[in-house]
């Protein structure tokens, strides 16, 4: 809530369904249910989705979810410490921070409790069933989605397992002519700002915050599908 006490923002936290006990859309309907009722009070273009983690990727997830049913884009939106998908599946790991981040000491995400040193596969998740190809799971794998998306904020860590799914995501983003804004934060971690003791969290607040007051509530603006 550090942009609510900070930038003096409404915000709004989701509660939404989470897996195992949950599938696709569950989160997604979640977030549109949410949103459909701001709208009866806000203007689209006033309100900014974001997330951090599974809520980064859930907010790239949302808009897509939001073009599917016509609902109107949001203003801004903030995908951190996440990417919009992987182009070879769903989920944080994508490229070289997969392999990267583990030793450099981000290791705290594992398939599933005690798999790896089990041997046993990974227990299925949120996405069970799902087609990586669905842009509605994958936002990253269509080009016509991506080039729908508002002004998009990206915020990662060069030790954040998720750092080359957030880099991927800003380039593709920036190539479907979306105002899209990167900033990498140099030796930080997976979520680095929760920890508002480490230096680099003020900063990224302060990214944050201007970011929204740059995009959001400005007159004039039409709405836009």
């Amino acid at each position: 809530m550090s942009l609510a006490s900070l930038g003096h923002i409404k915000v709004v936290a989701v509660d939404y369904r989470e897996g195992p006990d949950h599938k696709f859309p569950s989160a997604s309907e979640d977030v549109a249910f949410v949103y459909r009722n701001l709208l009866k009070t806000h203007r689209s273009q006033d309100i900014g989705v974001y997330g951090c983690s599974a809520g980064g990727m859930l907010t790239a997830m949302s808009v897509a979810w939001f073009q599917k049913h016509d609902l109107p884009r949001p203003g801004a939106i903030g995908i951190f410490c996440a990417g919009a998908g992987t182009p070879s599946g769903v989920g944080f790991m994508g490229g070289d921070a997969a392999y990267t981040a583990i030793p450099l000491g981000e290791a705290r995400i594992s398939p599933s409790p005690g798999a790896r040193s089990e041997g046993r596969p990974p227990a299925p998740g949120y996405f069970e069933g799902t087609d990586p190809a669905d842009p509605l799971v994958n936002p990253i794998n269509s080009a016509e989605v991506l080039s729908k998306f508002p002004p998009t904020l990206i915020i990662t860590g060069t030790r954040d397992f998720a750092m080359s799914g957030a880099i991927y995501t800003h380039a593709q983003l920036s190539k479907a002519g979306v105002d899209a804004e990167l900033h990498v934060w140099e030796g930080l971690f997976h979520g680095f700002f929760y920890n508002p003791d480490v230096p680099g969290s003020k900063e990224a607040y302060d990214v944050m915050i201007k970011f929204f007051e740059k995009h959001l509530g400005r007159p004039g603006k039409e709405d836009q599908n």
